[in-house]
């Protein structure tokens, strides 16, 4: 019998070495909202299911729909840390017109950090003109974690089918942390972002007295910002350890950002005991787009049929 023969015969045999191609995709509906950074070389598209690579556990997970969120409701809520006060009024009036100038199904929120509560000031409305009279430039306070009050106001959005972000404005210094580059409250933060599905970018604004702070308290600070966004899918802003020259170009990045964001819905592996969050990795295979999603998404619990194995089987 010659070589083709005998793998012939061998794919006869063993018929789950052919069927293993055209086996139906398994796992349990999972989504997340994803956001196109940048296109790096063309103007921004659509992008398709088949331009993403999922993967949980290094195991590839299915891409069964992709769907576009620009035009879509969207709640945004500004979290200002009232410590956060060094030189503030120009940037804020900035803010001021960003507010002013969101699309009409945009619902916009205000709330604050006042020493380690959190206040709400408006809750997210329609009215644009209102939401702004809401937003001041922080006075100063004493400082405080920033990341309890996030968490607060997270659990506390309910679900209403809208896209939920928010924009932290902080210098993320937790002064009661014992050790700078480790704060389990930032990560708590996270995880309730996670499992709520909501988006956190931060933008860095230190407190008056930011010159006479320990340098390694204003990076660790930092750090924790970038820390919370990144994981949640957003992005962090900040230049040095001084207050941002301006913050239009980062407004016009995050409102790129919010224009470029999907509904992605997959398959995937779910654990054993009910809902969990799982770690999932996006990313796509054009070289010029840079896909923002978050660390870990939401599971459901298995099917009542059977869980579903690693392998698929």
């Amino acid at each position: 019998m010659n070589r083709i023969a005998r793998i012939a015969s061998a794919v006869l045999t063993f018929p789950f070495l052919g069927a293993a191609q055209t086996a139906a995709p398994t796992g349990v509906p999972a989504h997340m909202v994803i956001t196109a950074g940048h296109f790096y070389s063309h103007e921004a598209r659509d992008l398709m299911p088949g331009e993403l690579i999922v993967t949980q556990d290094f195991e590839p997970l299915t891409v069964t729909k992709v769907t576009p969120l620009n035009g879509t409701p969207l709640e945004l809520f500004f979290l200002v840390d009232n410590c956060s006060s060094c030189e503030a009024n120009s940037q804020f009036t900035e803010l001021h017109r960003f507010i002013t100038s969101q699309t009409e199904n945009t619902g916009v929120g205000v709330a604050y950090i006042q020493e380690g509560r959190l206040e709400i000031a408006q809750e997210p409305i329609l009215d644009h003109e209102k939401a702004s009279k809401a937003l001041n430039a922080p006075t100063g306070s004493k400082p405080s974690n920033p990341f309890v009050a996030l968490r607060q106001l997270i659990e506390g959005w309910k679900p209403d089918g809208s896209r939920h972000v928010v924009v932290m404005i902080s210098n993320g210094i937790d002064p009661t942390a014992t050790k700078e580059l480790l704060d389990p409250t930032a990560d708590a933060a996270i995880e309730a972002a996670q499992r709520a599905g909501i988006i956190v970018f931060a933008i860095y604004h230190p407190s008056a007295e930011y010159l006479t702070t320990d340098p390694s308290k204003i990076y660790a600070g930092q750090v924790q910002l970038a820390h919370v966004a990144t994981e949640t899918g957003g992005e962090a802003y900040l230049v040095g350890f001084g207050p941002l020259p301006s913050l239009a170009p980062f407004l016009g990045d995050l409102w790129d950002h919010l224009s470029n964001q999907y509904m992605m819905e997959f398959l995937a592996i779910p654990g054993e005991n009910g809902p969990a969050l799982q770690a999932i990795e996006v990313r796509s295979d054009l070289t010029d787009v840079d896909i923002m999603a978050p660390a870990k998404a939401l599971v459901p619990a298995p099917k009542k049929e059977g869980r579903v194995s690693r392998s698929g089987q």
